[in-house]
């Protein structure tokens, strides 16, 4: 199961970087400039920055796990980006 977002924000590629930072001293992580990819216990988020903003997409095998994937991201990005105040829409897809 995947689901997406995308939060609009001229610091897309600094928060894909904290994010990374933050995440790679508890899971595995790769980072390169405007791509990420975070390795959780129940699933992993595949992060891309451009000028649209932060591009965030989380994979998981079910339901409960892709839930949780993305309300850890969320809420790790809602503490980074708190002047910002990201409201994300989080887009579900069986594929």
């Amino acid at each position: 199961m995947n689901a997406s977002t995308l939060f609009t924000t001229p610091n897309a590629e600094r928060y894909l970087g904290t994010l990374c930072k933050h995440f790679g001293h508890k899971v595995p992580v790769t980072h390169k400039p405007g791509s990420g990819r975070i390795e959780l216990p129940f699933g992993q988020c595949d992060l891309r920055a451009d000028e649209t903003g932060l591009h965030l997409n989380v994979e998981a095998p079910d339901k409960t796990k892709l839930d949780k994937a993305a309300e850890v991201i969320s809420s790790h990005l809602d503490r980074f980006a708190f002047r910002e105040n990201p409201q994300l829409d989080w887009q579900v897809s069986a594929a």
